[in-house]
């Protein structure tokens, strides 16, 4: 899905609601690219979507299991509520978005990873193709400066099971040597 405000539009986008309140609840699947602001409860029950927006209001992500959402500018309070799965990357344009996410279930950590630093950027390029958005344009035309701003906001369960499902990989695949 491809989400972008009419060509005559003269208002910021990332500033202006586009998507409503729990857009993308319970998505399963697909891949969505959203100029604009998400409203409320965006991405709620999120278990496989993948979704790039420019931002989003209060208690974003809240209860996600599963997919990738990536938010290149303001978040509301109360983000990654409940969040048992998935991964979120935050964009933190104004330095703030660490004071209102919910750090009960996550742990906010920088984004350092190669492969998910080509992924997100690979998202980000995407998302400017098909919607025109002048935040991503600004965002990967200051790459370097922007990748220190991003935030990894995952599930501490979560990467406690990845990372035990990767070392029983390991081990299995020494034992088959």
């Amino acid at each position: 899905m491809i989400l972008y405000p009419p060509p005559t539009s003269n208002f910021l986008s990332h500033e202006n609601v586009i998507v409503g309140n729990v857009a993308f609840y319970g998505a399963t699947s697909g891949k969505a690219y959203i100029r604009g602001m998400g409203g409320e409860r965006f991405c709620v029950r999120n278990s496989g979507a993948k979704v790039i927006i420019e931002s989003v209001g209060d208690h974003g992500c809240e209860y996600m299991t599963g997919g990738c959402v990536v938010i290149l500018g303001a978040i509301g309070k109360n983000f990654a509520a409940g969040m048992s799965g998935g991964i979120a990357y935050l964009l933190d344009v104004d330095g703030k978005s660490r004071l209102r996410i919910n750090k009960d279930m996550v742990e906010p950590e920088p984004l350092t990873d190669a492969r998910e630093i080509a992924e997100i950027k690979t998202m980000i390029e995407h998302f400017e193709q098909y919607t025109g958005s002048l935040v991503a344009r600004d965002v990967l035309a200051h790459w370097e400066g922007n990748l220190p701003k991003f935030i990894k906001v995952m599930p501490m369960d979560y990467k406690r099971a990845l990372a035990e499902i990767e070392q029983s990989s390991l081990s299995a695949a020494k034992e088959d040597r």
